[in-house]
């Protein structure tokens, strides 16, 4: 008789195989959830402190007010009227009124809304920061507070991560305009905190 080669798997070889594949997906499954995460939030508190450090070298450079705003509609009309969280743009405030006045302030930089997957939330409700012609800060405008810190939070809260830094981020913006991303939790508790 002839003997025939049979290909394929034996039951144990499959059987050792899938339980490889789960051990690995048990442990691989949560670090990219984490991963993801992490990415998301540095990604968007980077895009915040983008802006501000735009605003600031773009006042400097032009010698005019720059002013980041809250918009309830950044990718469309444009205008000041929201809250951060909802997106805000960067323009050139020709007026310095820290709202856009149509088509001669022109927008230099615009921002969607964070993730709904993550909150952000400003000292005493601020919804601007204004850049002066010398490129620092304005202040409080018209008795309205600016933007001093602004706490990113996801889910995670304000818990230690890797390394003992939060999961959150707060943005510190200094009265003259300069902009820091920190991952301190003290810091972050101290701002109020996550939600």
């Amino acid at each position: 008789m002839k003997s025939r080669h049979q290909h394929g798997f034996t039951l144990y070889e499959l059987l050792i195989t899938l339980l490889v594949i789960g051990v690995i997906l048990t442990i691989g499954v949560p670090s990219f959830t984490e991963f993801t995460q992490n990415s998301r939030i540095a990604g968007t508190a980077n895009d915040l402190h983008s802006s501000f450090q735009l605003a600031r070298s773009e006042a400097a450079r032009s010698k005019s007010n720059i002013t980041i705003c809250a918009s309830a509609d950044p990718m469309g009309a444009a205008i000041c009227d929201g809250t951060f969280d909802q997106g805000w743009i960067v323009f050139v405030d020709t007026d310095g009124n820290l709202q856009r006045a149509g088509p001669l302030e022109t927008v230099l930089r615009r921002h969607p809304a964070v993730p709904n997957t993550m909150t952000l939330t400003i000292n005493a409700g601020a919804t601007y920061f204004g850049f002066a012609p010398s490129g620092l800060g304005r202040g409080n405008v018209g008795g309205q507070p600016a933007l001093q810190t602004a706490v990113l939070c996801d889910s995670r809260g304000n818990t230690p991560a890797a390394g003992g830094s939060s999961a959150a981020r707060i943005l510190v913006v200094t009265p003259i305009g300069r902009a820091t991303v920190l991952r301190d939790v003290g810091q972050i508790a101290a701002a109020g905190g996550c939600p």
